[in-house]
């Protein structure tokens, strides 16, 4: 067996147009989502994603503003841009993006953003909303963009067993109660597997969706999952690598080539999950700007 390969590049295209379109008859009527980007100090990674949020924004013809402060900025004014953006009815939706530096308080910037304009959903009011199944809540972008992936490419949730490997708040949480939700892309019994698991591999082999968000190069192995899953790899690590010009590689959290051979579907690193985050992060500015009517 080999795996079908889960396309995010293209499933992602396929999003962001249909985004942009529906931003074009919302400027019909003189209106347009606006998404503003708030980033503090100079992590080089942190800054090609927020170069890559603010050209699709532009591509989807959506208003987009960065605010960029050193590493040095203070929490107090930091606060003090949240609460201007949250003020601006041209900005629909706002995010900041981590990790920020320690001596700022992540929990209290984060809950300063006012939850209708929280389209990474991280607000304890998008948190909660999204438990109960609130459709107004925003769901975050890459365990929303794991359910479209699944639910475009066909693969059916209702009855499965849905195991994650990872219980952040960015992706493993969510990811489960997305899972959860009576609605397509849900109706899943979920499993959420994390460090102090016992027998991890006894409990992925179990798994139709394995969903794999763990931070660590490669750990998922062919002899953790069942032949016939659906393996989705949301990691993304770099490795060193001599042999490439630049010295390193980008692997996932799963073992692509061997697993590959067992799973019914997979998703690559890079080209799988990593472009349905930004896509979603615009359908999330779109139902921002929705929802508020201006």
């Amino acid at each position: 067996m080999t795996a079908r390969v889960l396309d995010g590049v293209r499933i992602g295209k396929e999003i962001r147009a249909e985004v942009a379109a529906a931003v074009a008859r919302m400027a019909g009527t003189g209106r347009k989502p606006g998404l503003a980007v708030v980033i503090v100090g100079d992590d080089p990674a942190s800054r090609v994603y927020v170069r890559s949020k603010g050209r699709a924004c532009l591509e989807a013809g959506m208003h987009s503003e960065t605010v960029e402060y050193p590493a040095s900025v203070s929490q107090d004014e930091l606060l003090a841009q949240i609460d201007r953006l949250n003020a601006d009815p041209m900005i629909h939706g706002m995010l900041v993006q981590l990790p920020l530096p320690k001596h700022i308080d992540t929990d209290a910037v984060l809950r300063r953003i006012d939850p209708a304009k929280d389209v990474d959903g991280f607000h304890p009011v998008n948190v909660g909303k999204l438990v109960i199944g609130d459709p107004t809540a925003f769901r975050p972008a890459t365990p929303y963009g794991v359910q479209q992936m699944l639910i475009r490419e066909g693969i059916e949730t209702k009855g499965a067993h849905a195991v994650i490997v990872g219980r952040s708040t960015i992706v493993g949480k969510p990811m489960a109660g997305l899972f959860l939700h009576d609605a397509p892309g849900g109706n899943a019994t979920v499993t959420v597997c994390h460090s102090r698991s016992r027998d991890l591999p006894g409990i992925t082999r179990t798994a139709d969706i394995l969903v794999v968000a763990i931070g660590k190069p490669e750990f998922v192995t062919a002899d953790m999952v069942r032949p016939g899953a659906v393996v989705i790899d949301v990691g993304i690590n770099r490795v060193s690598d001599p042999s490439h010009a630049k010295g390193y590689r980008l692997v996932g959290d799963v073992a692509y080539g061997p697993v590959a051979e067992i799973a019914s579907a997979i998703t690559p690193v890079p080209g799988g999950v990593g472009p349905m985050t930004i896509a979603m992060l615009l359908k999330n500015t779109l139902q921002a700007a929705e929802q508020a009517g201006t």
